[in-house]
């Protein structure tokens, strides 16, 4: 079966698990929620510190939840996480979601949030997740789309920034603007379109408090994580320009009208 040939781009330091952790099914699953019942079993690919897992694992109570990473350094917070809200129905693994270590028609949901976009073969992800799905039920997918990004006011780096990530982004193997082109792809995976039901969600900062934390970890991001070395490495950016590019989100930050809005495509496949 393929591998995994994309690098992810943001890596797990601090300033990326500041932004994972804020992760909720509420405000990163919504599209999906009303579909579940007491009683599924659900894979969750990508769960990362396993915010999103816990929550789904909450609403299940009769079923079982199983977090799914590609790194597995993350998974002790995950745990921690699940052990913290006195969960007994969520277990965590290593894997590929190129290539799943569980047998046909395991799961009633398997649902992946901001994994598409970081992955080498996005159409045989979505094949192997349809495959572990049993008939009837459900793959769910949100991704972001990193061009319909859109701020105010305009600070001068910004855009910079949008354009130098996704030169890094698609440099690792990656396609960033995967949002717009999950339903495309759930349709070469082998779905029925009239089978998808494709919507649009955002999160979008604007208060002072929200402006502070999204400006802070997209600043830390571009000049201390995985994806600062990636941006230099490869060839992108200096380490000034990120620095630069650091000083523009932080201005932005402190905007008293500042604004800014993240758009996600997402799909909802019947199996």
């Amino acid at each position: 079966m393929p591998q995994e040939s994309a690098v992810y781009t943001h890596g797990h330091h601090e300033s990326v698990l500041r932004s994972h952790t804020w992760r909720t099914a509420a405000n990163s699953a919504g599209y999906l929620l009303d579909s579940l019942l007491p009683h599924m079993q659900i894979l969750d690919i990508g769960c990362g510190p396993g915010t999103i897992t816990a929550d789904l694992a909450a609403r299940v109570p009769d079923g079982q939840v199983t977090g799914l990473e590609h790194a597995p350094a993350v998974l002790e917070q995950a745990r921690a996480t699940a052990a913290a809200r006195g969960l007994d129905n969520v277990r965590f693994a290593v894997g590929d979601v190129h290539a799943l270590d569980y047998p046909d028609n395991s799961f009633c949901v398997t649902h992946a949030h901001q994994v598409l976009q970081h992955v080498g073969d996005p159409v045989q992800a979505l094949r192997e997740m349809r495959r572990v799905t049993r008939p009837g039920g459900i793959v769910a997918v949100r991704d972001a789309d990193y061009s319909a990004m859109t701020w105010y006011p305009e600070v001068d780096g910004l855009a910079d920034w949008q354009q130098l990530y996704l030169r890094v982004a698609r440099a690792n193997g990656g396609e960033p603007d995967a949002g717009r082109r999950l339903h495309a792809w759930a349709r070469q995976a082998g779905f029925d379109p009239a089978a998808v039901t494709a919507t649009t969600g955002t999160w979008c900062y604007r208060t002072p408090e929200e402006r502070s934390w999204w400006g802070e970890l997209w600043a830390d991001r571009t000049v201390a994580s995985a994806y600062a070395r990636m941006a230099v490495d490869g060839g992108h950016a200096t380490a000034g320009e990120l620095d630069r590019i650091a000083r523009a989100w932080r201005e932005w930050a402190a905007e008293e009208d500042g604004w800014f809005a993240v758009l996600h495509g997402e799909i909802l496949c019947r199996v």
